[in-house]
């Protein structure tokens, strides 16, 4: 499995014209966001997610929901005027 961008694993990065991302600090890897979009994450040596070249199969709304899904709200998405989609 290739990572989408192996200089910053957890992103940002773009998933059509959204920038997303996953805040380190706040990943306690739960793996809810593998269990809801398995092509767009796994997760590192250290238990955090991080993004897969795949991601790009998934669509936005499955991300979104995965990013709902994590309980410490680690994945911050963005649109393309970098306006907040999640969390707000």
């Amino acid at each position: 499995m290739k990572l989408k961008d192996p200089k910053n694993p957890s992103g940002p990065v773009k998933i059509g014209k959204y920038k997303v991302w996953i805040e380190r600090d706040l990943c306690i890897g739960a793996a809810t966001c593998l269990a809801i979009a398995p092509r767009a994450y796994k997760l590192d040596k250290d238990a955090k997610a991080i993004f897969l070249d795949s991601c790009d199969n998934e669509s936005i709304e499955t991300i979104v929901d995965s990013a709902r899904g994590c309980p410490t709200a680690a994945i911050i998405i963005e649109d393309e005027n970098d306006k907040r989609i999640y969390p707000k």
